[in-house]
Parts: structure tokens; C-alpha cells; sequence
């Protein structure tokens, strides 16, 4: 499958762009609940400073319940959600600090406990029970279980004994975002994780360099896909270096992609990147990828990121 690809996008100074994930949402008929939840997470967003906005655009998705991550999140082999999240500012009046959690149940918005981590320690990375630990002692909101299509897809996936290897099967992936503020850059990212993944099992979405990255007066970067893939590439880091040596975000997203497919094969990522000055990209090499995107100079949109023919 050849890589698609959409920008550069000029958002203005403040700008936003998020990804619902890749997968086979053409194929689907909740497609429009899938745009309507990503178009709801740039335009119910303030963009007074890009960490809040990603965040708060992440948390937006979170709670969609259609997107796997937060409410909509896919089960573990043995039924359980597991979560992961991150988040990651690139310097400036917000300095560089990052937060992130994996494997945590407890609570509804994984984003919101990296983002405190982010704030308050200088631990990067918590997981597992002592992260759902110290939700809970936060008072943060407890999740409220998966949902009867997580619940559906478990029994599904289980009856066929097969663990889906190919991202057309998991209807959506990891969610993100990349935001812009005056220079002043961020990302973030959250996932329900790979459907039937063994308990335990941590992907690209809450590593820094991997599924997030963001770096003041360069830009900022989410990607989705296959999360062991992305570790072993370090996807977004690498598109955040090559626009530093100037090229173009709609560049860097599209060759990082492209390596990534020579290297790991289709179905494999998506990418969504900001530059400092405000100009948007996204590529993939899978079926499709939901995505929206506004700023100061934008109004709202949102369309399915595909091939224009099967």
C-alpha cells in the first residue's frame, strides 16, 4: 500500500491536529462517529498553550467511547483493560517535561494522570497498579469498564483464537495529538492497547521519541500503528529530527512513513505532525486514518485519511 499523505496544512500560530487512529474505519458504520469524535477534540479545545490543548483534545477522544482509548478501550486477552498514555511539552515558558502511564484500569482519563505526572514529578513513566494507585488517591475519575463493542470484539477475536497481526481487524488504533502555540510546541498520545495483547504488554503510545514528540521552535509529532513497530523505529522522534534540519513537515512525515514501510511492511503507521510555524501534515500507510485539525487561521475539519480508491 503506497503512503497518503495530506499537507502541508497552515493552521495559523495556534493550531491543533488529531488522529482517531489507523485502521479500517472506510469499512465501518460508526465512520461518522469516528469524525464526529475528532472533529469534537480540535473544536472543543482552547488553544491558550499547546500542553493543555493536547490534553484536553486527547481527553475529548478518551470519552468518546468510539476511538480505543479512555471509555472506547479494547480488552486484554483475559478481558482486562489495560491503558496507556502519554504527553510531552517542548520547552519554552512550559519548559520540556513529559508524563506517562501504561498498563493502568483505574482511571476514566489516562492523559490527565500522565499529564500530572508531567507537573508534579520528576518521574516520567508510572505503571500498573501503582499508577491506578495513585488516580485513585488524586480523587480522578475511576473507568467505568469497557463498552459492549470492546466487549463484542473481545468475544469475537477469542472465538477465531487469533490475534489480529494486521490493523484492517482492530477498527482504530491509538489516539493523539501535536499542537502549535507561538512556537511553543506539545504531543500526546492514548491507547486501549492492541486487542487481546498478553496483560502486561506496552506499546509506542506512552514513550517519548515513539508515539509522541514535541521540540520548541521545531514542531511536535503523535503516531499510531503497530506499537511494536513504532518502538523499534522511533517514529516520531526521527520526524521531529529531520525538521530540524529543515525539511518540511509534509516531508518528514511522508519519509518516515515510507521507511517505516520498507522496513515493517503496510498497515503498519500513521503519523500527524505541526511545525513551530503552524503548518500541519499527516501520512499512512494503512486503509485509513481519522484526523481533524483547526487553529487561529482554520476552522474545524475532519476527514478520513485513505487511498482515493480501494
Amino acid at each position: 500500500m503506497d503512503t497518503v499523505t495530506i499537507g502541508p496544512l497552515y493552521l495559523g500560530e495556534e493550531g491543533i491536529i488529531v488522529h482517531g487512529g489507523v485502521g479500517g474505519w472506510r469499512g465501518i458504520a460508526k465512520v461518522n462517529e469516528v469524525l464526529d469524535a475528532v472533529r469534537k477534540a480540535v473544536s472543543q479545545t482552547n488553544l491558550n498553550n499547546p500542553f493543555t490543548a493536547v490534553v484536553e483534545a486527547v481527553r475529548l477522544m478518551e470519552d468518546s467511547g468510539v476511538l480505543n482509548a479512555g471509555l472506547g478501550s479494547t480488552l486484554s486477552i483475559d478481558g482486562r483493560i489495560l491503558m496507556d498514555a502519554g504527553v510531552m511539552s517542548g520547552g519554552g515558558r512550559w519548559e520540556t517535561r513529559a508524563g506517562a502511564v501504561a498498563a493502568v484500569s483505574y482511571p476514566r482519563n489516562p492523559i490527565r494522570l500522565a499529564a500530572w505526572i508531567a507537573h508534579n514529578l520528576s518521574h516520567i513513566l508510572l505503571v500498573g497498579i501503582e499508577a491506578d494507585r495513585l488516580a485513585a488517591a488524586l480523587g480522578m475519575e475511576k473507568h467505568p469498564g469497557p463498552t459492549e463493542r470492546a466487549l463484542n470484539m473481545w468475544r469475537r477475536l477469542k472465538e477465531k483464537k487469533k490475534i489480529p497481526s494486521q490493523l484492517l481487524e482492530l477498527y482504530g488504533d491509538t489516539v493523539g495529538a501535536a499542537a502549535v502555540v507561538g512556537g511553543e510546541t506539545a504531543a500526546a498520545a492514548s491507547t486501549g492497547g492492541l486487542p487481546l495483547k498478553h496483560p502486561g504488554r506496552i506499546g509506542d503510545t506512552p514513550i517519548p521519541g515513539s508515539g509522541f514528540y514535541a521540540l520548541d521552535n521545531v514542531g511536535a509529532c503523535s503516531a499510531t500503528g503497530i506499537g511494536e513497530t513504532i518502538l523499534l523505529s522511533q517514529a516520531c522522534s526521527r520526524v521531529i529530527n529531520l525538521m530540524s534540519r529543515g525539511l518540511p513537515v509534509v516531508e518528514a512525515v511522508k519519509e518516515i512513513v515510507k521507511r517505516h514501510t520498507s522496513d515493517y511492511g503496510p498497515n503498519t503507521i500513521g503519523i500527524i505532525a505541526i511545525d513551530h510555524k503552524g503548518y500541519a501534515a499527516a501520512a499512512t500507510n494503512a486503509e485509513s486514518m481519522p484526523i481533524a485539525y483547526a487553529g487561529s487561521s482554520t476552522a474545524p475539519t475532519a476527514t478520513i485519511l485513505a487511498p482515493s480508491s480501494p
